[in-house]
């Protein structure tokens, strides 16, 4: 198994000024270069850049993937929420009843996340970012786990997890019903092999393993686009 993942990007109207946001919220550092764009460093080992990349499309509708941020303390996560509020992000309503004990929040594009309680168990020692929450099917999960070669840690009820061997964040898939799709996603995962494997080979792979070939160019010419079974993009990039 030779493909990571790599970055978590974010479709941005003014990517260094989401990255700064996200760099108050998650105390992280900015990398800005012409290679990898606007970025987040990784907060460790294992983890992925958060990457910020330009776009001209308005936001219309909820994400179909966000973050879900973890919590050591109820004084914790009422600190992060304050923190983002400080910032420039907003409370957001996405339909919940207001009981949970999550906190969602908006960032300065509109971009939903959560910040989850400290009681939160799934999310235990999984770091800042604890999970990657995507909208997807079963599917979606087992495919993901195929593709990264990361075990299922959760396959109950239509809803899925998967988390590398070597910890950090789980990407995690909702089970139905599906979102409606409201053009491009404007949060989606890059996928990377290592420098001198094989990207033709790595792409595939993924296509035997449920994947249909979208195209290329979402943010580079040398990009590769990719759909997993759910229909939900993600890129391919040059070995890194």
């Amino acid at each position: 198994m030779t493909i990571k993942l790599y970055a978590i990007s974010v479709d941005a109207a003014e990517p260094l000024r989401l990255a700064r946001f996200w760099a108050a919220v998650l105390g992280r550092e900015v990398v800005d270069d012409p290679h990898e764009g606007v970025a987040l460093r990784p907060d460790g080992d294992p983890g992925f850049r958060i990457r910020f990349r330009p776009t001209d499309a308005p936001k219309v509708g909820q994400n179909r993937i966000h973050f879900d941020l973890t919590s050591a303390s109820p004084e914790g996560q009422r600190a992060t929420v304050s923190r983002a509020i400080e910032v420039g992000g907003r409370h957001a309503d996405v339909g919940q009843k207001g009981d949970e004990g999550h906190v969602v929040v908006a960032d300065l594009e509109g971009n939903e996340f959560c910040v989850c309680e400290a009681d939160n168990n799934f999310l235990a020692g999984c770091g800042p970012v604890g999970a990657v929450n995507c909208d997807g099917t079963r599917a979606a999960g087992h495919f993901w786990s195929a593709a990264l070669g990361w075990p299922l840690v959760w396959d109950q009820d239509e809803e899925t997890a998967i988390q590398s061997r070597r910890g950090g964040a789980k990407v995690t898939w909702s089970g139905p019903p599906l979102m409606p799709r409201h053009g491009r996603d404007r949060v989606h995962l890059d996928l990377a092999p290592p420098v001198g494997a094989d990207r033709e080979a790595e792409v595939d792979r993924l296509l035997s393993l449920g994947a249909t070939r979208v195209g290329a160019g979402r943010h580079t010419a040398d990009d590769v686009v990719l759909a997993d079974p759910d229909g939900t993009e993600f890129c391919i990039l040059t070995p890194r």
